[in-house]
Order: C-alpha cells, then structure tokens, then sequence
C-alpha cells in the first residue's frame, strides 16, 4: 500500500509494545472496506495530546488514516473471555474492533488507538463487525460527557459515516453506519486475563502481568521483590477502580454493561453502549432495556465492579499470593465511599469537610434527592447558579425560591439539608465563599446527556440530515456551558 508521506497520523512513533508481547495473545485481522468515507466527528481536543497541532491536521488524513486504514503496521484483534451477566463467555474477543496503533503521548504515557465498526474478526461470532451511526453518535457524545465531568475515561478521536445499511434488532432499520477510533490508555481487559486462565496458561498470564505493570504501572518497577509488587500492582487497581465507579456515581452515570470484558486493567471507562444519566436519583434506575433483573442498575455498580475485580482474582491467584489479593480487594468499600463523599462534596463547593459533617450532609443530600425526584442534575446545577454569599450569613435565603422543587420549600428534608449546608458555611472564612462558588461551577457542568437531548440530536441527523445540533451539543460539553 502505498501511503501518504504527508498524512501526520501515519508518520507517528507508533510502538508495538504489545504486538512485542507475542501472538498468544491476539490475531492478525485486516480492516473492512467502506463504499463511503464522510468524517463526522474529529476530535481537536485530544490532537495536542499526541503532539499534533490540529490546523496542520486535515480531513483526508483522518480518512486515510481511520476510514481507509492505511497502514503499514499490523492490526491486532484480542483474544479474550468475560462473565456477562454473571455467566462466563469463552466466546469472546474483539469481533468488531482492533488495536489500530500504540503511540506516546507528550505526556511520556503510552496510548492506544483502538477501533469500533472495522469489520469482521475471528470472534464476530456471526455478526457483521459494523457499528451503527448512531452507537458512533452516542459514543461521542457519553466519553466526552465523562471526561468533562472528571471521569476517567476513553474518548472518540474520530467516527466516519461508511455508507453502508446495516439491521439491527434495536434500532429502526436499515440503518446508518461508522467506524469510530477510541483514545484510550490500554486495550487490555479483565477478560484477557480470563481467558488464559481458561485455558490454562499460568506462564501466559505471568507474562501479560509483567507487561502491564512495565507499561501502565512502571511506578512499580523499582520494587525488587516480584510478589511485593504483584500485591501493590492489584492494591492500585482496586483503587483505581473505586474512584472510577465512584466517579461514575457522582456524575449520575449507568454504564449498563459491566461485565468483566468491559473493565480495563488500568482501571479507565470504556465501550459505551446502552449508558444513560439518571435523570433523578434512582439506585434501581436501569439503563439497557435488556438487562431485565437489573444487575447492571445504577445503585448496583459499586458492587458489581467489586465482584469483577474479586473475579479477576481467579487467573492472578496462579501467579499471586491468595492472601494479598484478598488484602488488596478488602480496600475497596472504604476506598470508593471515601471518595465518593469528596467528589459529592464538591458538588455543593466543598472540600475537607470534618467527617461527621461530610457523612451527615451526603446522607441528607441523598435522601433530599431521593425523597423529592427532583432532577439530579439540576440540583446541582441550581444550588451553583444560585449561590450566594450571604447563604452564610441567613440560612433562610438558602434556596428560598427553588422554582425546581414546586410545593417542597419548608419540607422536613429540604430544612434538614438548608440547615447543616448553613452551618458549614458559618464555620468556613468568609473569604472562602468565592472558592466555594468555583468547586461548585468546576463540578456541575450545565450540560448533561439525557435521554431527551441525544434522541433530539439524532431525530436531526436521520431526519433532515442536520449535524449542527450534535456539533452544538459536543461544543457545549467541551466547554463547559
């Protein structure tokens, strides 16, 4: 193939760090050909990241690059299993995606580019390895929602419309096509781990640890002794995973899918599908029409994502002392309500609060949200908009209009909450209020994707062909308004 010496994605330093690890670990796959290439979505944001200067970066190249696949290097499709739904799949692996390219970011951290929508792989297991427009739209949309929000997550670098019709079983068909690119830190899952173990290469596992500790957890490097830094390698994902899902919770985000395939080892947010935000604070609220007992609800996340890394266990106990897994995991509950609590807090401005004083006000935030169904996000974004400095010095001018909570103005719960929120104030400096305002405005974004705004968006889109409105949308989240 002959490529193009201009195009600056196909000049990068990319690294075959894990194609380096050996083939037991993924196939070789070439990229489906599309009949059409229209760029929809490129991702500016994230250029400078990889040391591109986005004015010097074209269209055709994104093309070239993402629609077309050209490339000189190999394109590698995972291998892989996982529990869904808590029954485990030895059909797994990546059946409509693969790791286009690994590349260091100016930030010294290694990179993937991983696609979704580029055709068939050994493990399609039928399908026919495309993604729909609007799985493409909805992508773009939940990862820079999340990573505006503060969660750590993937992101969409680019999503191409392909031209092609494709029937799906969830949505009016025949519809729309794409192949997207993710930016993401690893391509490497739980279930990659799980299908060693499944079949019954200890060595393989050995090796694929030490690979991810050397590339994602090189901190640890300089820790001689292999099982000390085993256990600290498992202690940190343990962690890594509470915040996230603890980051999940307080952005009011359902995944919906979190079976043990879709959790990263280094503990980032992926693969967005039947997501939502909750539009009022719900644990039972469940995102994929599927998902028929709720497994994956809302409330149930922090629990569900500790079972999988108590899953996880079972292949690393080949490698791994039983007793500093277990050690390791036994961090979590107190690890994510810890942080739970601080990022909650700093919804409402706050920040090291005495622990009685932040427990208590989380309680009666909860219960005042969930007592009352008001919308989730517009408490927040209602407290920050309103705020004002002489909520410290009058606790009745705290919310004294909430237009948002009609008829509940001197309810028990809301006096509840008016009246510990005062009394935190009172014992903050006055000169605090402004820092307490800017938490606030950092940690509730005014845009949030629910339900009602992407459908609108894409009610424009397969209508009138119209992509203003999800340019729109994207430009609002990226910014913050």
């Amino acid at each position: 193939m002959e490529l193009n010496s201009s195009n600056p994605f196909l000049n990068l330093k990319y690294e075959p760090a894990l194609e380096d690890v050996g083939e037991d670990y993924y196939d070789r796959v070439p990229a489906a050909e599309f009949p059409q290439h229209i760029l929809r979505f490129r991702n500016d944001k994230l250029l400078p990241k990889i040391g591109l200067n986005p004015e010097k970066v074209f269209d055709e190249d994104f093309i070239e690059a993402f629609g077309q696949f050209q490339s000189v290097r190999p394109f590698l499709a995972l291998r892989y299993h996982g529990y869904q739904f808590g029954e485990y799949n030895p059909g797994l692996g990546d059946g409509r995606g693969f790791l286009y390219g690994q590349i260091r970011g100016i930030d010294g951290e290694l990179y993937d580019f991983g696609t979704k929508g580029s055709g068939r792989t050994p493990y399609s297991r039928g399908g026919d390895g495309r993604l729909t427009l609007k799985g493409g739209v909805r992508e773009v949309l939940a990862a820079e929602a999340l990573h505006q929000m503060g969660v750590r997550t993937s992101r969409c670098l680019s999503m191409i419309e392909t031209g092609e019709s494709l029937w799906r079983g969830d949505e009016p068909s025949p519809t729309r096509s794409s192949v997207m690119v993710r930016f993401s830190r690893s391509h490497i899952r739980f279930g990659t781990f799980e299908r060693l173990h499944y079949i019954g290469r200890s060595d393989l596992i050995k090796k694929l640890l030490d690979h991810v500790i050397e590339i994602y957890y090189s901190h640890l490097l300089n820790v001689e002794d292999e099982a000390e830094r085993y256990a600290l390698f498992y202690a940190e994902l343990v962690q890594r995973v509470a915040e996230l899902v603890a980051q999940w919770m307080a952005a009011g985000f359902c995944h919906a899918v979190l079976n043990t395939d879709n959790m990263s080892i280094t503990g980032e947010s992926f693969d967005y599908g039947p997501y939502a935000f909750i539009p009022t604070y719900n644990p039972a609220f469940t995102a994929a029409y599927f998902d028929y007992y709720g497994r994956y609800c809302y409330g149930y996340q922090p629990a569900i994502c500790q079972l999988n890394l108590e899953m996880l266990q079972v292949p690393l106990r080949t490698v791994m002392s039983k007793t500093d897994l277990e050690a390791g995991l036994a961090k979590f509950s107190e690890c994510y309500a810890e942080y739970y609590q601080q990022l909650m807090l700093r919804k409402m401005g706050l920040e090291n609060l005495p622990i009685p004083e932040g427990e208590e006000l989380l309680k009666l935030t909860i219960q005042l949200l969930g007592d009352t169904q008001v919308g989730y996000h517009a408490f927040f974004a209602e407290i920050t908009d309103l705020f004002s400095r002489c909520w410290r010095e009058d606790v009745n001018s705290i919310l004294s209009e909430p237009d948002f909570l009609p008829g509940l103005e001197n309810g028990e719960g809301l006096q509840n909450w008016r009246s510990l929120y005062h009394r935190i104030l009172q014992n903050l400096p006055e000169s605090e209020m402004g820092e307490v305002a800017a938490r606030m405005k950092r940690s509730n974004p005014k845009t949030v994707l629910l339900r009602p705004q992407i459908e609108a968006v894409w009610e424009r889109i397969t209508e009138e062909d119209d992509w203003e409105p999800f340019y729109e949308l994207v430009r609002k989240i990226q910014s913050g308004i």
